[in-house]
């Protein structure tokens, strides 16, 4: 591979001076390229790269300083070394090239061994020093990228166990693998779609949602699997399951299992107050609650269970728009309508 040359861009109103400097410095490390004006640096310094700038002080219009000082509050250029070409040697420009950022300065008329070392010093110093901060990026994005796969371990982990229940509730409780992966799906999109919940608490919606009937375990089989209504004595002991998910859950310091607290606990709360096991009202049930209840009725209703045959998703729609302000937060059942395309593809997977 061809070693990279380095790019160096001469500023001199003076064109024999920029035919020196490159007489002196040529070899076959080093592009060069030139401006007579700061104007025309600064158009070329919008469309090239640079490892270096030799910037002559005494410039008509904009001089080295004025144009040192914009390269400096420019981020994309503000690390290029910059040696000024200068022909006073006075105490006060040198320091005042040094407090504006520049690296060296040289004198005019040049020593050709003195440019060559100090030019050849500078860009090595710079290719150091970009590969030392390329080296310590990495070397963070590394770290970040250990911890985000330390994370996503563990979320994976959980998410498997929490599958595994919901595999144990196929079984018991007449809720099926697919209905709370769907239930999952369904409750992420639409706690993305609400606007105010972070990513984590997002990714705990998820996470958590699968065990939103989680207490169904607890109930008698005969009744979970009752082919048609219940009885108003067998929904009452149907109602029961928020509050024994609550009693699994509530020993829990573990957030996901906290976020599948609140969910079990408040799923079956009704926005007007009907709801179970607490009669909580409007913005009283947790979000969590609220965005997994709209998801738990969309996918069960469009689906078959052992009491009912799947509804079409229109007729679906129809029951959610009704529902309203009773039944489901009318916000978040506004978004649902917003976006009825994304909800649709997620329950006819």
């Amino acid at each position: 591979m061809a070693e990279k040359k380095f790019e160096i861009l001469i500023v001199d109103d003076v064109s024999e001076n920029i035919k020196i400097a490159i007489s002196i410095l040529q070899n076959d490390t080093y592009n060069f390229s030139y401006a007579l004006d700061a104007k025309s640096a600064i158009e070329i310094l919008k469309t090239k790269r640079f490892d270096l700038l030799l910037l002559d002080v005494m410039m008509p219009e904009i001089d080295g300083f004025q144009l040192a000082k914009m390269i400096k509050n420019t981020p994309f250029l503000k690390d290029i070394p910059i040696i000024f070409i200068t022909a006073k040697i006075d105490i006060d420009s040198i320091s005042k090239g040094f407090q504006i950022g520049a690296v060296d300065y040289v004198t005019k008329p040049y020593h050709p061994i003195e440019l060559r070392a100090r030019v050849a010093n500078h860009l090595e110093l710079y290719k150091l020093r970009t590969q030392l901060l390329k080296d310590n990026k990495a070397l963070q994005n590394d770290i970040k990228e250990e911890k985000a796969q330390h994370f996503t371990d563990v979320e994976i982990a959980q998410r498997e166990i929490v599958y595994v229940l919901s595999e144990l509730m196929e079984h018991d409780s007449g809720e099926t693998a697919i209905h709370v992966k769907r239930v999952a799906e369904i409750s992420k999109q639409l706690a993305m779609l609400e606007g105010s919940l972070s990513d984590k608490e997002i990714k705990q919606i998820y996470l958590a949602a699968p065990l939103h009937d989680i207490g169904k375990v607890l109930v008698n089989n005969t009744i979970l699997h009752k082919k048609g209504p219940l009885s108003e004595l067998e929904f009452t002991e149907m109602k029961k399951h928020p509050k024994l998910a609550r009693d699994i859950l509530k020993k829990s310091t573990q957030e996901l299992i906290k976020a599948a607290t609140i969910i079990a606990y408040e799923h079956h709360e009704n926005w007007d107050g009907t709801g179970y096991p607490r009669g909580l009202k409007g913005e009283e049930i947790h979000l969590y609650g609220r965005i997994v209840a709209i998801a738990d009725v969309l996918d069960a209703l469009t689906h078959t269970r052992s009491y009912k045959d799947a509804w079409s998703f229109e007729k679906t729609v129809s029951y959610m728009i009704e529902q309203s302000g009773k039944k489901f937060d009318p916000r978040l059942i506004n978004l649902f309508l917003n976006h009825l395309e994304v909800f649709k593809e997620i329950v006819d997977e």
